[in-house]
């Protein structure tokens, strides 16, 4: 496997599978078994899922609620599909952690950084619920934060569509897919990929992002054996490997060698 820990980041439009509204069971256990086969490999799996199927906070202002209430409401929206992923992992005989930017004593554990990294390191499939616990942010930018706290090697976000196009490839059949593209480009293109606080924490991390289509079976096993799927978004460069990091420079008359992306965690 090319990664050690990732961070997979999936949408909660797409548990309602063809339904309007709502979790398709087959859809969340199709979402499970891919989790199983990556996490039996080795590979440290954690999962931010989103609320769309339920609640989402930005509909709040249109129905004339509160937008910070409606934020919080889109929070327990996103428990709800944690614990739904959770119990498909559990059933499936998986080892599964829920952890919650919201203090939830009863379903699920509070968030605490180094408690969500043992949990990985026991191989655990963490997931992570509301959010940041905190209105106005995405669960784009929880994805990107928890990503960087617990250093994983990468976000997958796991969509509907197979990679980043020129333009939407639902409405547009000329879109061309991009197999790579730079931080920098996706601005300058203004591309649609996440919001602009998780795409900005990932940039200034040197945190590569894949998206990727997650509804085809398989597809996230054959991503992290190294197959060439989805698009690749890094800094760039001659010397970035698919992962999308460079890698650190030799130490010429200093013994210390310059930090790239996350710094750990001091004692």
């Amino acid at each position: 496997m090319k990664y050690n820990r990732i961070l997979l980041k999936l949408s909660g439009e797409a548990l309602m599978g063809q339904q309007q509204y709502g979790i398709d069971a087959e859809r969340l256990m199709q979402y499970a078994s891919e989790i199983k086969s990556v996490q039996a490999t080795g590979v440290q799996v954690a999962v931010v899922i989103g609320g769309g199927n339920i609640y989402r906070g930005v509909q709040a202002e249109a129905f004339g609620l509160d937008r910070v209430q409606g934020d919080y409401m889109g929070m327990l929206a996103t428990v709800i599909n944690s614990m739904a992923l959770q119990s498909a992992l559990e059933k499936l005989e998986v080892s599964t952690r829920l952890l919650s930017g919201l203090t939830i004593q009863r379903v699920c554990e509070p968030y605490i950084r180094r408690r969500a990294v043992r949990h990985l390191e026991k191989g655990r499939v963490v997931i992570f619920g509301a959010g940041i616990g905190s209105p106005y942010f995405t669960t784009d930018s929880a994805a990107s934060l928890r990503a960087i706290e617990i250093e994983a090697d990468v976000v997958l976000k796991g969509t509907r569509v197979d990679g980043i196009y020129t333009a939407d490839p639902e409405k547009d059949p000329t879109a061309t897919r991009y197999p790579e593209i730079t931080f920098d480009e996706v601005l300058s293109k203004n591309l649609n990929v996440m919001d602009m606080t998780a795409f900005t924490l990932c940039k200034e991390n040197n945190l590569p992002i894949i998206v990727f289509d997650m509804n085809t079976p398989g597809n996230l096993e054959r991503l992290l054996n190294g197959e060439p799927m989805g698009t690749l978004v890094s800094m760039g460069g001659t010397d970035a490997g698919r992962d999308g990091r460079k890698p650190l420079p030799e130490p010429t008359q200093s013994l210390l060698r310059p930090m790239v992306g996350n710094q750990p965690e001091q004692a």
